[in-house]
């Protein structure tokens, strides 16, 4: 757990807190103060400087460097995109499939992820699926059955959305290594929140959004590629893209050479307000650290799930620990919880199988207990409606 004193400083740097009982970090986190701070820095300095560019691209490259120390790889492996959905895109369309290959995907994982690869039916290439319950965790085994000498690819998130389950990435990892297959992971709901070492998990793409666990707001994307796989080409071309871009700005049709390393996928400008908002945000994160952050929405999961018991009230993912981090879908009603917490000023998500509560580093023990006396209240009001319809 985070200590008390630095968990009370880092609540004073998110309002929200103090607003509502907000439990929605994995549909977006909210803005904290410094993350504030650097938007309107950067906007201020546009504004009063007419934009020095040349600084900007200077940061960017710091902050470059700052998400390479979360994967425990180079500044050279990772490039920024818009989204996650933008990142396996690009990675869909950079691995050198043929019609007859196929690629393997989890059954009811992302949609985003499925349709980057059901794109490519139109090319021939085959997309299976392969099951998975809501409170099981993937692992090699689950693919196992599902890959022959032509899969190519197996994509799944790190964590899943709408259960919560963390999957076995060492040990599907090890699997692809073996079988000389890309591990390609969607990982916008860990990234930050649990920690990834993109080498020893044997990943060859991960794509991420930042409106979570980095704590940006929505438009900017980070994309790791392996160094060593030259063979993922970029599906379009910009000057960022080039080895040799042509400083008189005149295309040398002769000379399409890419680059080596990640920023062949970067097309063009980058989000440069997001970018310093996520150079302030990664500071915070590392103020705290991801191993820190990950015990703690642990810690605050278990208190979770010992209270919802007494209430009687189960979840749909797993509940052992390191098989769930910080999503807990509860088996509750939608329609009439949904509605009753956000009459209780309580900021959750509707799932597929329930209400999504999602933990983040701000969250506290008193944000736990808040929630379970708000779900008793509602239980004592459906109580009451059931008898009075009896009446």
């Amino acid at each position: 757990m985070i200590p008390r004193e630095k968990l009370a400083s880092i609540r004073d740097l998110f309002p929200v807190t103090k607003r509502q009982l907000y439990l929605d970090s994995s549909h977006q986190t909210p803005l904290s103060g410094p993350v504030r701070d650097a938007l309107v820095s950067f906007l201020t300095e546009g504004y009063e400087t007419a934009g020095p560019k040349p600084v900007w691209v200077r940061r960017v490259e710091d902050t470059r460097a700052s998400v390479a120390r979360l994967f425990n790889t180079s500044p050279a492996e990772i490039a920024f995109t818009k989204n996650t959905s933008e990142g396996l895109n690009i990675a869909a369309n950079a691995v050198p499939l043929e019609a007859g290959d196929n690629v393997v995907l989890i059954e009811g994982d992302h949609p985003n992820n499925a349709y980057a690869w059901l794109n490519l039916k139109r090319k021939g290439v085959e997309i299976r699926f392969a099951p998975l319950k809501d409170n099981e965790v993937a692992t090699a085994k689950t693919f196992e059955p599902y890959i022959d000498g032509r899969t190519k690819v197996i994509t799944l998130s790190h964590v899943s959305f709408h259960a919560g389950q963390v999957h076995d990435l060492a040990d599907i990892g090890s699997l692809c290594k073996g079988r000389g297959i890309y591990l390609i992971i969607d990982a916008m709901q860990s990234v930050g929140v649990i920690p990834i070492d993109v080498k020893a998990l044997h990943i060859s793409v991960l794509a991420a959004g930042t409106h979570k666990g980095l704590l940006v707001p929505q438009g900017l994307g980070v994309l790791y590629v392996a160094n060593g796989l030259d063979e993922l080409r970029p599906a379009y071309l910009a000057m960022s893209s080039m080895l040799n871009p042509p400083a008189d700005y005149i295309a040398r049709p002769k000379d399409l050479a890419v680059r080596r390393d990640a920023q062949r996928f970067e097309f063009g400008n980058v989000n440069l307000p997001d970018l310093h908002a996520l150079d302030a945000a990664i500071k915070l994160i590392e103020s705290v650290g991801v191993n820190a952050i990950y015990g703690h929405v642990n810690e605050l999961g278990d208190l979770l799930l010992r209270k919802l018991d007494q209430l009687g009230i189960t979840v749909v993912g797993p509940r052992e620990r390191g098989k769930r981090n910080h999503i807990y879908v509860l088996n509750l009603p939608v329609t009439e919880w949904a509605d009753f917490f956000a009459r209780n000023d309580v900021r959750v998500s509707p799932e597929r199988g329930g209400i999504r509560v999602s933990l983040g580093m701000f969250n506290s023990v008193e944000d736990v207990e808040r929630l379970i006396s708000v779900i008793r209240a509602g239980q004592k009001e459906e109580l009451s409606a059931i008898t009075m319809q009896l009446d």
